[in-house]
């Protein structure tokens, strides 16, 4: 299967900025909309933010507050989500996944990355 493959996760501070990257295939970045999910533990699995194949539309959740950008790299095959002004509620193992097009529906994304830890303590 196309595989997705999270990192840049770390430990910061609140108000730190953290930049994670999914590295995935020319087919798939070509292809399909990727989604930024993140869970919490004992939380279900939330959007956060997407980007669309056409015309690279994206789009973020309400609690990420104009503070996180998603972007992608066709020459690197990666996508980037920067998130600034990190904040302790933002901790989470954060995951990329491919599908046909951003939608909420998790089950839209076939492809899904393993993820990587963010961790915003003081």
């Amino acid at each position: 299967q196309p595989q997705l493959v999270e990192s840049g996760g770390g430990l910061v501070q609140p108000g730190g900025s953290l930049r994670l990257s999914c590295a995935t295939s020319e087919f798939i970045l070509n292809s399909y909309a990727i989604k930024w999910f993140r869970r919490a533990p004992g939380k279900e699995r939330e959007g956060v933010s997407c980007i669309s194949t056409s015309d690279g539309i994206t789009d973020y959740s309400y609690f990420v507050k104009g503070r996180f950008t998603i972007s992608r790299d066709y020459t690197k095959n990666t996508v980037y989500l920067q998130m600034n002004n990190l904040k302790p509620e933002d901790t989470a193992v954060y995951y990329c996944a491919a599908g046909s097009r951003c939608s909420r529906a998790q089950n839209e994304y076939n492809y899904w990355g393993q993820g990587t830890q963010v961790t915003v303590s003081s």
